[in-house]
């Protein structure tokens, strides 16, 4: 078993610095599809650690400690002897990598729902890089502009679609995880990623936020997310947690519904401390400040 996976661990460094060569920034993974270095922040008592972006100067920032770097690159797999992936890190010079994420585990037809935005906002997904997932979902993946930052989000898009943008990676064809090996479908390894249609693009990009915003009283709306959080089972709770704090955030009543979220995070498990790291994610990555 040590063998194989010292084996999975000098592939996935392969794989990633090849990707490096091609300019993407990369992180190991571990077989969970996480970030193979823990924070090094997790016990500091002051949550202000969890906003370090690697300004400490160890290892353990996940997406923030991507390079492109490879004597960089190589100390963090030697850190990680246990990694069996990488991670590639998303929004960033020079591809501004955007990935679009068809998901097979949601009960829906992510390809179908695709096809139907295209047709309803007039664009077509061009010839790029497609990465088959162990599951049978796909990642496609596109480049932005410079100028426009396209937030992480899960089922905004259509159910089933996620989006992994700015903070975001993807996992890099190459890697083994729990499930299975990650691969590059025929025909597209050899591609660029190639640039995200105008059309589809407006529909990924933050909603414009108002100059002089009024926080509104949560209403229904606040309602249902939360009632949203407190439906969730096992395994869902931070996931259904993150949604319905961009949700809110984007139709400006994430402060307003920031303590109720989190109570109704409680209740399904999580601890206050998960609660508020997930709502403050979801602030960050919809542009507000948490």
């Amino acid at each position: 078993m040590a063998t194989t996976d010292r084996q999975a661990t000098t592939l996935a460094l392969a794989h990633a610095l090849s990707a490096a060569e091609r300019g993407l920034a990369v992180i190991p993974l571990s077989r969970t599809k996480l970030p193979a270095l823990r924070s090094p922040h997790r016990d500091d008592p002051d949550p202000a650690g969890a906003r370090c972006h690697g300004e400490c100067g160890r290892f353990g920032h996940g997406v923030y400690d991507a390079s492109t770097d490879p004597v960089r690159i190589r100390e963090l797999f030697a850190a990680a002897p246990w990694a069996s992936g990488y991670g590639i890190a998303c929004g960033l010079p020079p591809y501004h990598l955007i990935g679009v994420d068809l998901d097979t585990k949601s009960g829906t037809n992510s390809s179908t729902a695709l096809r139907e935005l295209a047709l309803r906002h007039l664009f077509t997904i061009p010839e790029t890089v497609v990465v088959r997932t162990p599951s049978g979902g796909r990642h496609l993946w596109l480049t932005g502009p410079p100028d426009v930052v396209v937030p992480n989000s899960a089922g905004r898009l259509a159910p089933g679609i996620d989006i992994r943008g700015a903070g975001g990676y993807l996992v890099g064809p190459g890697s083994r995880t729990d499930h299975g090996v990650y691969t590059t479908a025929p025909g597209t390894a050899h591609l660029t990623p190639a640039a995200c249609p105008p059309s589809l693009l407006h529909l990924l990009a933050p909603p414009p936020r108002p100059a002089h915003p009024a926080p509104p009283a949560p209403g229904d709306h606040g309602r249902g997310l939360v009632q949203f959080v407190l439906s969730a089972h096992e395994g869902q709770r931070n996931t259904r947690l993150f949604w319905a704090a961009c949700r809110a955030y984007e139709n400006g009543i994430g402060p307003a519904l920031a303590d109720p979220l989190t109570e109704a995070a409680l209740d399904t498990g999580l601890t206050e401390r998960e609660a508020r790291a997930t709502i403050a994610s979801a602030a960050r990555m919809t542009g507000h400040r948490p």
